[in-house]
């Protein structure tokens, strides 16, 4: 058997095992940030990290976490997912009190089917250009193009069709070309 080097000395011949002790262990020169454990790191990574320095990757996942305190009890939670109390209880004991609105809100969609509903009614069940018959997919147009101007007599009920012929034939790249 050839000499192995420094590696394999008689004194420490088992070093690629795991079982031998280490011959220097260094003296802990800080204290983890979080569990306050002595340990050694490098002046170079204590400066760099301003002090904050961690003995394993549990006490830094620990230092990550973001954690509120529960708006009725108090008890830290994790931070973020708008959670704003520990659990259920909390929850409801926190929401006494609070007054809802009976009224909805005043969203688009409902606004224009209630348009669209009201102009059903009154003028039919057909496109006002050209007669078209199916009531469930006819729009509601503006006439001067103010969406919000929803004043009965500014509004029309018209097909997809009409209403693709309103507000794009001018603007078509075909017509453009058929022109020159």
């Amino acid at each position: 058997m050839r000499n192995g080097g420094p590696f394999l000395s008689a004194n420490n011949c088992l070093w690629y095992t795991g079982r031998m002790p280490e011959q220097y262990t260094r003296r802990p020169n800080t204290v983890c940030s979080i569990c306050r454990k002595p340990i050694y790191r490098r002046p170079v990574e204590i400066e760099k990290n301003s002090g904050r320095v961690y003995c394993s990757m549990l006490c830094f996942g620990k230092s990550c976490r973001r954690e509120v305190a529960c708006l009725n009890c108090g008890k830290p939670i994790l931070g973020g997912l708008n959670k704003k109390t520990c659990d259920r209880a909390c929850a409801n004991i926190h929401r006494t009190g609070i007054r809802y609105t009976a009224e909805r809100s005043k969203d688009k969609v409902s606004s224009q089917r209630a348009l669209k509903l009201r102009l059903l009614k009154q003028r039919g069940n057909a496109c006002e250009r050209c007669g078209y018959s199916k009531f469930e997919i006819l729009q509601v147009h503006h006439k001067d193009r103010n969406r919000e101007n929803n004043d009965v007599s500014n509004l029309e009920l018209i097909c997809p069709n009409c209403h693709f012929e309103e507000h794009y034939l001018e603007k078509s790249w075909l017509r453009r070309r058929s022109e020159k």
